[in-house]
């Protein structure tokens, strides 16, 4: 059986980012789980990205899988790229590289000089290295931050680049309080995403795949919601961490045993009779 994955931050300018990632000096660990480490990217870091999406702080999936955008934000992901065209030459990396702890950290430090400039190095390297055709930004901190990148020296004298601002794929959950305002929210998700796809449609001249353009419906359908690649993973992650959704979770009677503390569920239908 042979099974792609990503190969990681070997070569240069990404491995040398990797190498000299900021820790506690830059994300003050109140408002950072720093104890999980940094989570980088997923996608391609070859020459072959097209799209340039940026998210905003990973989450308990994240850092066990070791790559940005997985479980339910990443398989929505996943679906909007695919519609358009594109099934691996796209690159995510996050406004931070660490989940954000607390209501009010991702705010606080959207603004701060050292993590933003360790963050457009990244961008750099992937513009620098990729020919990329379009940028989305996922939530409103990853719309600061490409904000920040096109203020910054390093974009002076580049041409303009088709970007759009999006809804974060997770909003409907994190701003419901019932079924009712959760279908209601999911339908205001993707209409903005059609509205996206509207507008990057005609900026991918090189997709994977030459699809028709087909918008959302009302909800997401099996069909919007995609494995995650294996080559967008590192070698001998399990299948179901690309297919299934809610594995991870954090648990604890308290705060800081909940910070501390990720259990991890594989299906039962994993499990050999």
């Amino acid at each position: 059986m042979s099974v792609p994955f990503c190969p990681g931050y070997n070569q240069e300018p990404f491995k040398s980012l990797a190498e000299n990632y900021p820790a506690a000096e830059l994300y003050p660990p109140k408002d950072f789980r720093i104890e999980w480490g940094p989570l980088f990217h997923r996608g391609r870091l070859d020459g072959t990205a097209r799209l340039l999406a940026i998210g905003q702080d990973p989450a308990q999936h994240e850092a066990v899988a070791r790559r940005i955008l997985v479980g339910t934000a990443g398989k929505r992901a996943q679906g909007f790229v695919k519609r358009l065209g594109l099934t691996r030459s796209y690159v995510m990396i996050n406004t931070y590289l660490y989940s954000v702890y607390g209501q009010t950290g991702g705010n606080a430090h959207i603004g701060d000089a050292g993590i933003t400039a360790y963050r457009n190095q990244w961008i750099k390297a992937i513009l620098d290295e990729n020919p990329v055709e379009a940028v989305v930004g996922f939530g409103g901190l990853a719309d600061k931050a490409w904000k920040a990148w096109l203020a910054s020296p390093a974009a002076a004298g580049r041409p303009a680049m088709p970007y759009v601002h999006l809804m974060h794929p997770t909003w409907p959950e994190s701003s419901s309080q019932s079924a009712a305002q959760h279908g209601a929210a999911i339908k205001k998700l993707l209409t903005n995403w059609n509205g996206g796809l509207n507008q990057l449609a005609p900026a991918i001249h090189h997709p994977d795949v030459q699809v028709p353009l087909a918008l959302y419906g009302k909800k997401f359908t099996d069909a919007d919601l995609p494995d995650i690649p294996p080559e967008d993973m590192p070698a001998g992650l399990p299948e179901w961490m690309r297919r299934d959704e809610g594995w991870a979770d954090r648990k604890g009677r308290t705060a800081k045993e909940k910070r501390r503390t990720i259990v991890i569920v594989a299906p039962a239908s994993e499990i050999p009779a």
